[in-house]
């Protein structure tokens, strides 16, 4: 009988370290690793749906096995607040937030849980972190920091005559406020004049555009509810001849003429990887300085751009990674 007892106890012990061993914890896990976590997208767009799928092919790559709770937004930053509040208290290990506003409200709703972003362009300015380089609380991630100088410098190698170019973006995405500001500064180097014009919601974009008046280009910036509408500005754009410039590759697949900008599926592959580093390794976000892609693509369009009564030159056809047909 005392045989029996010693027995029981020493495989409930071995049962416990088994399951321990398995388990991660401090000290992380590898292949094999299950997780649970949810995603909040603000708005659908094929910047913001390349993000979530590229951080979700980074599990897929990486073997890891994960439970996906994706919801969307819509655009509105109720249903952001609503979505993070409920990832609040789900059983979740980790949430990811695309762009500011789902970025905000997840990082206000969630803090005993990491909390990642992507799609954001400065998250210290966006209240996210302490800084950039020590986040110093729960939430860490990934910026789409524009190169917005070298994007607009394309409005002139395309346009050398151009002396105005419009940009619509919203006044409520302090996201969209940093990229006008870089736009204006990097204006004065190329002498051209900054036109400008806010709105709410994308409802508001057809009248914001007609509001800049005659110009010689637009500029779109990553701006989520100009970029959901992007359409409006490539109809404007072939109206008034006035060449149309993104600010990532899915917007020239849209219509418009050309952009210098980030691949957003590495970004989000990028935002993955810094995942698994907390969920296997144990990294805490506080002590993940926020990352920025380097990935860079020229990607043009031809037609669009004729559609606008311009012509990209030669030299940048053939330095292009992508020319949409």
């Amino acid at each position: 009988m005392r045989l029996s007892k010693m027995a029981t106890a020493m495989v409930a012990v071995g049962s416990i370290l088994a399951v321990s061993a398995c388990g991660g914890g401090e000290s992380g896990g590898g292949e094999g690793d299950s997780f649970s976590i949810g995603v909040s997208q603000l708005v659908q767009h094929p910047a913001l749906d390349a993000a979530t799928e590229g951080f979700k092919k980074s599990f897929e790559d990486a073997g890891v096995d994960v439970e996906w709770d994706v919801q969307n937004a819509q655009g509105e930053q109720a249903n952001a607040t609503s979505i993070a509040q409920q990832f609040a208290s789900d059983d979740l290990d980790l949430v990811l937030a695309v762009a500011t506003p789902a970025a905000q409200a997840a990082a206000q709703a969630i803090t005993d849980k990491p909390v990642l972003f992507t799609a954001v362009t400065d998250a210290e300015e966006a209240g996210l972190v302490d800084s950039n380089d020590s986040p110093g609380g729960n939430v860490t991630g990934t910026s789409d920091l524009n190169p917005v100088e070298e994007q607009l410098k394309l409005v002139k190698d395309v346009k050398p005559d151009a002396k105005t170019v419009g940009i619509v973006y919203s006044s409520g995405e302090v996201n969209s406020q940093v990229q006008v500001d870089l736009a204006k500064k990097a204006a004065e180097g190329l002498v051209v004049e900054i036109k400008e014009a806010t709105i709410a919601n994308s409802g508001e974009l057809a009248q914001a555009v007609d509001s800049l008046g005659k110009v010689d280009a637009y500029y779109v910036p990553t701006d989520n509810n100009v970029v959901s509408a992007v359409s409006t500005m490539v109809q404007a754009a072939e109206k008034n001849k006035a060449l149309l410039v993104g600010s990532e590759a899915g917007q020239v697949e849209s219509g418009a003429a050309i952009t210098r900008g980030i691949d957003y599926t590495k970004l989000g592959e990028q935002t993955g990887e810094m995942a698994l580093k907390i969920l296997q390794d144990g990294k805490k976000p506080a002590e993940m300085p926020v990352e920025t892609s380097s990935n860079l693509e020229l990607v043009v369009n031809p037609k669009a751009a004729e559609a606008q009564g311009a012509e990209i030159p030669q030299k940048l056809i053939d330095e292009a990674d992508n020319v949409i047909e």
